[in-house]
């Protein structure tokens, strides 16, 4: 593949908030602790405290979540690897998407083994591994049901409730026998595990194993049992809320919009379901349940079943950066700026602040639409604007007939101008008059230079129809072809594919890249 590449500001698709803070800007600079620069990584090294019981801890557990699974002998490695006091990871986070989901989940994987191989090089003295962190505690079962392939919507049907990472994914074998051709990754991930999670662990690794990825799962007791000191004070002293809201004002008055909000309690409680846990007076609740708690009660269950306490979007990246030796969480605009929300949270509990990487950014142009771009004669930048936009530039760039009447329109203004000032010299009465045939003439005008438009649009149809073309095959349903396609758009023809990520996408170039099939 061919790399172009065009800055962040120039797509359209990122907020304000996002775009201030990959360029550095005062504003937002104490919302975080280190600018994303790999130059800022030697200070994150030095400061990183991790003790040797959290990483034996963390190694057991890694091991039991790996057992049975054909592993790597790098990955391997890498889990023992954690050990020892010079390794540290860098990680992302994504939902349990079926399939893989959107194919920027990719992204996100491939730019965080990217950042740890040049961490390596720049710090060879340490090592650096890469995590993906799976939200196996989600809930949003809307949100990660249905994947969209070559133009086609495939949905999983279940009544399964609660953790999707606890589902039993058996039943997306009939999501399976809708696809014309076999996928024998996903047959396996779908046909061999008993929940969700396993699954998605299973294709992660069998995608991203002989690269070093590791994947965690903090769905587990012995991990969220170093937790429970902060669950405690979360539930009974709800001393996060009103660190979040305080910078969410700043924030606020800064101009920025927010991603996430805090709760009084940041917890949910997690069995079957997955719910609320609310303070009524000294006594604890869990919203649409019978389940009641004393204060005294409550402590007993964190302390005794840990498991069953699960972070919500405020508590999770707390519960991330506690339980490993992170140095870099890589998100996409979105989880970059409720990181931001929660500096003042990480201060008070005294964990380090990671450094916020932002994931890199693709679209892959295939081969016969890159053709037709060159044909049309789009600019790299061109291909994020409207199609109006586009086919408004194509006329005015190609036809020597241009169907614009605005300077006739404007002498028309010009010219009622000189006749108002006539009228007025002669009878006042007469301005009324002269003002609503000046909205007639510009009517018509108006009337006429849409006729002119659509015939020339006529006379361009096979160009213009190509432009239509081109925005749908890279812009799935108006949204960003990172956001919409599913890997398998690429697995069947372009098998290569992540090997070609791996190559091209550099985790410190904050732009947005235009992968052209060659």
């Amino acid at each position: 593949m061919k790399k172009t590449h065009i800055p962040l500001r120039k797509v359209g698709s990122f907020s304000e908030m996002f775009l201030d803070y990959i360029e550095g800007k005062d504003a937002l600079k104490e919302f975080y602790e280190w600018e994303p620069k790999i130059e800022s990584f030697k200070s994150a090294i030095t400061k990183k405290r991790f003790s040797a019981k959290k990483r034996k801890i963390l190694v057991e557990a890694l091991n039991r979540q790996y057992n049975g699974l054909n592993c790597a002998s790098i990955l391997l490695e890498n889990i023992q690897s954690l050990s020892k006091s010079d390794t540290f990871t860098v990680t992302t986070g994504h939902q349990l998407n079926i399939f893989t989901g959107p194919i920027y989940f990719l992204f996100k994987l491939v730019t965080t083994i990217n950042l740890s191989k040049k961490l390596k090089a720049y710090y060879p003295d340490s090592h650096f591994i890469p995590v993906y962190w799976m939200a196996s505690e989600d809930h949003d079962f809307e949100e990660i049901s249905y994947f969209n392939m070559f133009g086609k919507k495939y949905q999983w049907a279940t009544e399964q409730t609660g953790a999707v990472g606890r589902f039993d994914p058996s039943s997306l074998v009939e999501v399976l026998n809708q696809i014309d051709e076999k996928v024998e990754l996903f047959e396996k991930a779908y046909g061999r595990f008993e929940t969700l999670a396993d699954s998605v662990r299973f294709y992660v690794n069998e995608l991203f194993g002989s690269e070093g990825l590791i994947v965690v799962d903090g769905d587990d007791s012995q991990l969220k049992a170093q937790f429970a000191n902060i669950t405690k004070d979360d539930i009974i002293n709800q001393n996060a809320n009103q660190r979040v809201s305080d910078t969410n004002e700043q924030l606020s008055n800064l101009g920025y919009k927010l991603q996430a909000f805090s709760r009084p309690i940041n917890f949910f409680y997690l069995d079957a379901f997955r719910r609320r846990i609310i303070s009524e007076g000294e006594n604890f609740r869990v919203l649409d349940s019978n389940i009641k708690f004393s204060k005294q009660e409550i402590l007993s269950e964190i302390e005794y079943y840990p498991e069953r306490f699960s972070p919500n979007v405020i508590m999770r990246p707390l519960y991330q950066e506690f339980i490993l030796p992170n140095l870099a969480y890589l998100g996409g605009p979105a989880e970059i700026i409720y990181w931001l929300q929660l500096k003042g949270v990480f201060n008070y509990y005294k964990i380090e602040f990671p450094i916020l990487m932002p994931r890199n950014f693709g679209m892959i142009i295939y081969q016969s639409i890159a053709k037709k771009i060159k044909k049309l004669g789009i600019a790299n930048e061109g291909l994020f604007r409207t199609k109006r936009q586009l086919k408004a530039e194509y006329l005015n760039r190609t036809s020597t007939h241009q169907s614009s009447l605005n300077d006739q329109k404007q002498s028309c203004i010009e010219l009622f101008k000189i006749i108002k000032m006539k009228a007025e010299l002669i009878d006042k009465s007469l301005v009324g008059y002269i003002g609503s045939e000046q909205a007639k003439a510009i009517k018509a005008l108006e009337h006429i230079e849409k006729k002119l438009i659509k015939a020339l649009e006529k006379k361009h149809e096979i160009a213009l129809g190509q432009i239509e073309v081109i925005k749908d095959r890279l812009f799935p349903n108006g949204v960003l072809q990172e956001r919409s396609e599913n890997y398998l758009n690429f697995y069947f023809n372009k098998t290569e594919l992540i090997l070609d990520l791996l190559d091209e996408f550099e985790p410190f170039e904050f732009s947005f890249n235009l992968f052209w099939e060659e």
